[in-house]
């Protein structure tokens, strides 16, 4: 009996220990997603408080600066181990009894480098090109918050050349001209009647029949359309290509090729952070016709009017124009930020700086309207992202 009650417990200790083994191969992924969450989101908080010092440094006229961390290697080390030894005393000396043990280790490297000289050129004084505005109009984002964050100003076109309607407040005359232009371009985009397209044009060539040989010319017909003119000896190359992006109230692939290669090349004079817009009579919106270019900011001089529009120049109501049809939202601020002496319990996220707490107005009305705006600033800064660290900036490593 008593051998048999040996080997029973014997069983019942193998047992015990093949469970505890298969427990501890799933600590290891469980383990590794958690690592992985907790740094994602350290990571995500950190570039929002950033966000939020640097508007409070530009609130102040206080230079900006970001860090950016530029790799994470975390080693793990799990380890297990399992064996059995009898009982010390007793009649239970004969019972076989488990020594399990086991260990994580977690030893992360975290590098974050200063942005600065070139990059800090590139990222945060060099404005937006257009390709980064039509890309975010093409993902629904509201036109009106969309512009009120990255657009300097709307130039429009006149008989005797184009007026410039700065988007600040400070600028009163500007500032409501700005803002009456975006509340046109967001309700033609509430009615779902806003283009934001590249224009389709054709491109010609004429090239000397003799310059092409037999192996070139059928490299020719693969990419583009070829014609031969027999009396000037020369073949004439036909390729539609993709030209620039407009803001329509119709669509401009409707156009003929003239229009659209007399669009193209007025596009063309502008800069590369211009966005050209054209609202037509006969089609949503026509009732207020508006043609002109849209000129973006970098993403300093978006922190500036943030941080300046908390008092120094804050934004005020402006009434859309009486030849806009109805918009869905027209909030004051572009973002609503807070400013207080003590931390704030019942909002998502603060930071304090300059003595007092910054934070985001995620309460009341237009609370959706500034947890976008903030989403959208955040969005903003990683489409800066070029590359970290760059040559020649001092990093700093920190290994726990």
């Amino acid at each position: 009996m008593t051998d048999k009650r040996v080997f029973t417990a014997v069983g019942c200790t193998l047992f015990s220990m093949i469970g505890m083994i298969l427990q501890a191969g799933c600590l290891s992924p469980v383990s590794l997603t958690r690592a992985v969450i907790a740094y994602d989101d350290a990571i995500t908080e950190s570039q929002s408080k950033q966000l939020l010092v640097n508007i409070a440094r530009a609130q102040h006229h206080q230079p900006i600066h970001f860090t950016g961390v530029s790799n994470i290697a975390a080693t793990f080390d799990f380890r297990f181990t399992a064996g059995a030894t009898p009982a010390l005393t007793g009649d239970a000396s004969r019972t076989i009894l488990p020594v399990i043990g086991g260990s994580v280790a977690e030893n992360p490297t975290i590098s974050i480098a200063p942005i600065e000289g070139e990059e800090f050129t590139q990222r945060l004084l060099t404005p937006f090109h257009e390709a980064k505005l039509t890309l975010l109009l093409r993902q629904g984002i509201d036109i009106d918050l969309l512009l009120r964050l990255m657009a300097k100003e709307v130039r429009m076109s006149h008989g005797d050349g184009a007026i410039a309607y700065r988007n600040n407040p400070s600028d009163k005359a500007s500032y409501e001209m700005f803002r009456r232009v975006v509340l046109h371009l967001s309700a033609i985009q509430d009615h779902n009647s806003l283009y934001v397209e590249p224009l389709n044009v054709e491109r010609s060539w004429t090239i000397p029949a003799e310059s092409v040989t037999a192996e070139g010319f059928k490299s020719l017909e693969q990419e583009y359309h070829v014609s031969y003119h027999a009396k000037d000896k020369t073949f004439t190359l036909r390729k539609q290509v993709e030209g620039g992006t407009f803001i329509t109230n119709y669509d401009p692939n409707l156009l003929s090729q003239d229009e659209r290669a007399h669009l193209q090349h007025e596009n063309e004079q502008g800069l590369s952070h211009d966005v050209t817009f054209d609202i037509r009579p006969g089609y949503y919106g026509g009732d207020w016709p508006l043609r002109g270019d849209i000129r973006l900011r970098s993403f300093n001089a978006m922190l500036n009017f943030l941080g300046l529009s908390i008092a120094e120049e804050p934004e005020y109501h402006v009434e859309k124009d009486t030849r806009t049809p109805e918009v869905a939202e027209n909030p004051v601020k572009t973002m609503d930020l807070l400013v207080l002496s003590s931390a704030p319990s019942e909002l998502d996220l603060a930071m304090k700086s300059h003595g007092n707490y910054y934070a985001v107005n995620t309460t009341g009305p237009q609370a959706r309207w500034n947890r976008e705006a903030f989403k959208l600033l955040s969005q903003l800064f990683q489409m800066t992202v070029t590359e970290v660290p760059r040559a020649g900036v001092p990093s700093i490593t920190i290994a726990k």
